[in-house]
């Protein structure tokens, strides 16, 4: 079985009471809300990432301003034309605040759509498990920076 382990980096950006959320095609073609952010180039501080992911995503330009937590996953995807993968990923998640730009969609990316939600509407979003997390992490703010048990994703699947 092949590891795979990958590294990511998202924002948790609240203006007046909304959230920026980007929309990226999900499985089967049904459209998710995500965190604006994505995977770390190799050498690349998470801190870059998170800004240059922010900005290809969203049109914006942040600031991080605070490092919620951390994120840890792991699932097996069965093989395909060969080995299975041992899937680890490790998303770092940040509180940002917006200096600049202005909001666009992303072209040609792994997003199609940036949008401000209301934080009251968010749970009737179609989204990844991350966005829930993510805003744990924020509100909650744990000491350990970890997602309180049953937040995160468990083991291999």
């Amino acid at each position: 079985m092949r590891q795979k382990l990958r590294v990511a980096a998202y924002a948790v950006v609240v203006r007046d009471g909304r959230l920026l959320l980007a929309r990226s095609p999900g499985p089967g073609g049904v459209p998710e809300w995500v965190m604006p952010g994505g995977g770390m180039e190799h050498g690349e501080d998470p801190c870059d990432t998170v800004r240059r992911e922010v900005e290809e995503e969203t049109g914006y330009h942040i600031e991080v301003t605070a490092l919620l937590g951390v994120d840890s996953t792991r699932h097996v995807f069965p093989a395909r034309l060969g080995r299975a993968v041992d899937h680890h990923g490790v998303r770092l998640v940040y509180e940002a605040r917006i200096t600049g730009g202005d909001l666009r969609n992303e072209t040609n990316g792994s997003t199609d759509l940036a949008a401000w939600h209301p934080l009251d509407a968010v749970p009737a979003l179609t989204r990844i498990r991350l966005v829930d997390t993510a805003l744990h992490l924020w509100r909650e703010r744990p000491p350990t920076g970890r997602p309180a048990r049953g937040e995160s994703r468990p083991g291999p699947t």
